[in-house]
């Protein structure tokens, strides 16, 4: 199809920002050099780039220093180091009823090593309730995890006060922030995040496969390193360093991926995020005004556009869902994610289980004439 319209932001960002691609090209073409091993110029100047990403990534979450900044492939990584490598037999955690599979599948298995969890009161608009998490403390408790921001339905999650609650009561504080990195604000040493997750290709705008996560010094005295192997660095011994970031980062690193996010976060800086989201925000709350009035359709979540991201989640009641995002997508070219988003308690959450939904994600690059297109494709799909 000719006219491509792409809505699946929530996935993964498509345009990415610019100079992305040339950036991973340029690594690649003229010296693609191992850092922490080689001892020539080319592989001192990566190395520079990957410090400057890591002060980039240091700078945008209010890290305490660039060295708490480690890189893993993603957040699904993150989380399991986390999770896998901090949380012992007997210890109990608390979530909300928004998380992703990231949070929830590793959590099912250290379920069966003794590890406990409860869910926090969340509404059918996906909103949590802070004090509900003080209620489920007991003293086994020893974290906190919480989504930013829900990737079903864009609800925010009001990590401040949580942040503030676990501070209080002397827990750590996990924050996955796979749909707010790179759109909402995040301040680690505010908001006393311990172990902040990110992706690099959703909000941030750069490419697959790169991520990470920023673990405070606290918490680094208390988990061990999941993955052990080659660091370059005190090769002398069969330990594993015990300083940052060579701790949690064995092998060989996604240095092309590390390039693209480089050249993302340099874009952000300069377009700026708060205008991006701005824009986002606009065109969620055109889809949601003229999705208003078509009847059989259930938009999952909140109904207006505060206290959310741009990510819109609607039931299509009369037809199947799997239906309509195919018949948007043969027709219009509508690209969309349709099923359970790798998110059944979020689905059991808002009451879309076991349905799912068809998820509409929009990003700064897309237009009110894209959303146009689509409401007019919507309404003949039902005839209205």
């Amino acid at each position: 199809m000719e006219n491509r319209i792409y809505f699946d932001n929530g996935s993964t960002s498509w345009p990415k920002a610019p100079g992305v691609a040339q950036a991973v090209e340029k690594l690649l073409t003229e010296g693609a050099f191992n850092i922490n091993r080689g001892n020539y110029e080319g592989a001192y100047e990566v190395e520079g780039m990957v410090l400057e990403t890591r002060d980039q990534l240091a700078d945008l979450f209010q890290a305490p220093s660039s060295r708490n900044v480690i890189f893993t492939p993603g957040i699904t990584y993150s989380l399991n180091y986390f999770i896998k490598g901090f949380l012992r037999s007997g210890d109990h955690v608390i979530i909300t009823g928004i998380e992703h599979n990231a949070v929830m599948r590793p959590l099912w298995q250290m379920k069966a090593e003794g590890v406990a969890f409860d869910v926090a009161k969340t509404d059918e608009e996906g909103t949590v309730d802070p004090e509900s998490v003080v209620k489920l403390i007991r003293k086994e408790t020893k974290a906190v995890i919480v989504s930013h921001a829900s990737n079903v339905c864009g609800t925010i999650v009001p990590i401040r006060e949580i942040g503030e609650i676990c501070r209080r009561h002397h827990i750590f504080f996990v924050v996955d922030s796979a749909q707010s990195a790179g759109t909402l604000e995040i301040n680690i040493k505010e908001w006393g995040i311990d172990f902040l997750t990110f992706t690099g290709h959703k909000g941030l705008l750069g490419p697959q496969g790169i991520g990470g996560f920023v673990v405070s010094e606290e918490l680094d005295q208390e988990m061990a390193p999941l993955i052990a192997g080659g660091t370059g660095s005190q090769s002398d011994s069969y330990e594993m360093p015990r300083m940052l970031p060579d701790k949690y980062e064995s092998g060989t690193m996604n240095l092309p991926g590390i390039a693209g996010l480089h050249a993302a976060l340099s874009y952000l800086q300069e377009a700026g995020i708060s205008r991006i989201y701005e824009k986002k925000m606009e065109l969620t709350g055109y889809f949601l005004e003229q999705t208003r009035e078509i009847p059989d359709l259930r938009v999952v979540g909140k109904q207006g556009v505060q206290d959310r991201t741009a990510v819109v989640s609607i039931d299509f009641q009369k037809i199947d869902n799997a239906q309509a995002a195919f018949e948007l997508e043969q027709r219009y070219g509508i690209m969309t994610r349709v099923g359970l988003h790798c998110a059944p308690l979020a689905h059991k959450t808002l009451g879309s289980y076991p349905r799912g939904t068809v998820r509409f994600a929009f990003s700064g690059a897309n237009t009110k004439e894209e959303i146009d297109i689509c409401v007019k494709g919507i309404r003949e799909l039902f005839s209205v």
